[in-house]
């Protein structure tokens, strides 16, 4: 059994969740997701709470309101914490959890310590605790299946961006390739890549009947391409 908890105090509201025993906090560790940030009283033994953050969030992003949900949930959910003042929580993104097959169940350590924070609790908060019960959700998910599923999502998401960055690739070797093409059509007719042989010149009392005008074109590649253009001109 999962134990599901809504804190609304922003908009949109964040989800927290915790496990009913320590068999359960080993399924919720098995199958947490990127998103999920994981709370536990320091040096006591507490419940483990995590909040789900949005994709892409991380935890500098929490909610300065919603932090303390958390801590006052946890706080609240240790037999000796909770009736204590001031205790400290630690937090931590869920990635940073270290499970190994010597530990005991529910016991946890950390990949890095420095990505681990803590935020201080000075006495427990009724309010805002009774607030936070009136939301609770008892649960069964299947965590496996939902882990499953969230993967899948972000594989078919990295696939579609994968697919339009190639597009967009494909597109602007096309726009490129247009320039290119574009910029050697001009300068291939260029007025100084064209020259026009001498006209040969004929006395004036002669009327020619034909006449050929030969027009060379230059290109980069010195290839030369002759034109034969034939008037007829009758004499009035």
């Amino acid at each position: 059994m999962v134990f599901y908890f809504t804190s609304a105090v922003v908009s949109p509201p964040y989800i927290i969740y915790m496990g009913k025993d320590k068999y359960e906090n080993e399924d919720l560790i098995k199958y947490g997701w990127p998103e999920d940030i994981w709370f536990h009283v320091d040096k006591l033994s507490s419940a483990h709470v995590y909040l789900r953050m949005p994709k892409g969030s991380t935890i500098e992003d929490i909610p300065k309101e919603v932090l303390i949900d958390c801590a006052q949930l946890v706080k609240n959910n240790s037999i000796q914490g909770c009736k204590m003042n001031n205790i400290n929580v630690v937090y931590t993104p869920w990635s940073n959890l270290k499970k190994t097959g010597d530990m005991d169940v529910g016991q946890i350590g950390f990949y890095r310590q420095k990505e681990v924070k803590t935020v201080a609790v000075e006495k427990k908060i009724n309010e805002i605790v009774n607030r936070l019960e009136k939301t609770k959700e008892e649960r069964y998910p299947d965590l496996a299946a939902e882990k499953e599923s969230r993967d899948r999502e972000e594989r078919n998401e990295k696939k579609a961006q994968v697919q339009e960055t190639k597009k967009k690739e494909k597109e602007e070797m096309k726009r490129k390739k247009e320039q290119e093409d574009l910029r050697s059509y001009s300068s291939l007719m260029k007025s100084d890549n064209m020259t026009t042989n001498e006209v040969l010149s004929l006395p004036t009392y002669i009327c020619p009947a034909e006449l050929q005008l030969s027009v060379q074109c230059k290109t980069e590649k010195k290839n030369m391409y002759v034109i034969n253009l034939c008037l007829v001109n009758h004499c009035p």
